[in-house]
């Protein structure tokens, strides 16, 4: 069951594989993305040591919240993945033109994963071709019905 999608990434990017990845949360954070508090839409995944991190994952903290603690809404995350697959991913983030992206936040098991995509960043005529095949998608749905009005 999805969380929330990072919609963005498939505009801005062709996402090329998937990867499921568990993150380290607190529990605080458990609990507000439960609530549907979590925004995707402007993080990133950076590699650091042979480690993968979430940056810029927005969790806006509950106002039930623990008072013993000071929640950081936009911490950095640690992503868990097998050390072959971050090997894998190393490898290709060293090419050029790729990079990874947070696809979506979603329940697995009663766990929070987070599918991270390796990616290759679109130009702009990418993107307006992707646009044109959306529109002409919806055209032909209303052709196909008989709508020839809208």
């Amino acid at each position: 069951m999805s969380i929330v999608d990072n919609k963005k990434a498939f505009f801005d990017y062709f996402v090329e594989e998937r990867f499921e990845a568990g993150l380290v949360l607190e529990g605080w954070e458990v609990k507000a993305i439960r609530a549907g508090r979590v925004h995707v839409k402007e993080a990133y995944v950076v590699i650091r040591q042979a480690e993968l991190f979430l940056i810029g994952c927005h969790i806006t903290p509950l106002l039930s919240a623990s008072s013993h603690i000071v929640p950081d809404s936009t911490r950095t995350r640690k992503l868990l993945l097998n050390a072959i697959e971050i090997k894998k991913l190393i490898g290709k983030v060293e090419q050029k033109g790729y990079t990874l992206v947070p696809l979506n936040l979603h329940f697995s098991k009663g766990n929070v994963k987070c599918e991270i995509g390796l990616a290759r960043g679109k130009k702009q005529h990418d993107k307006r071709a992707a646009t044109k095949e959306r529109e002409w998608e919806v055209q032909k749905g209303r052709i196909a019905r008989g709508d020839l009005n809208a």
